[in-house]
């Protein structure tokens, strides 16, 4: 996924605890810089800073990091010379997303099967009622008519 020109990440969405590969093949890479490093923090006051040498591959320079809490992962890139691609002075800058929750099941909660008795009740009123829809549908136009009744074969 490419987020921004020359900077790809292996993911569609960044999300805060997680690990990432991301790519670049920016200035640095394209003027054959022999060491890269990538800068980085987190939030508006740039913690938890860090810098990690990034890998040179035939796809650009490439780092695999942990992404640390806060509303946005900020970083630039730095070469061997002291160089900074930092953006034109803006850095780079992107969301993070929080870790959805909502369907992990903690082990300290037990687990009720209630609910569970309860899903499987209202799953077969569900199909009973949709059964007795199409029965209604298919045979009162029948009743009205006074087609109702079974033809007979006749035998000879």
């Amino acid at each position: 996924m490419e987020l921004m020109k020359n900077i790809f990440f292996n993911t569609d969405k960044l999300i805060e605890n997680s690990t990432v590969k991301i790519s670049y093949t920016g200035a640095f890479f394209q003027d054959n810089s022999e060491e890269v490093f990538i800068h980085y923090g987190f939030g508006l006051n740039w913690d938890n800073v860090n810098e990690v040498q990034m890998e040179r591959t035939e796809l650009g320079f490439q780092a695999e990091l942990t992404l640390g809490e806060g509303e946005t992962f900020n970083f630039c890139f730095r070469n061997a010379n002291n160089d900074w691609d930092n953006n034109d002075g803006q850095n780079y800058i992107f969301t993070l997303e929080k870790p959805q929750t909502e369907l992990i099941v903690l082990d300290d909660e037990p687990v009720s099967l209630g609910s569970a008795r309860k899903l499987r009740r209202s799953y077969l009123w569900s199909k009973k009622i949709r059964l007795a829809v199409y029965k209604l549908i298919t045979y009162l136009p029948k009743l009205i008519s006074g087609n109702y009744k079974k033809s007979k074969k006749t035998t000879e």
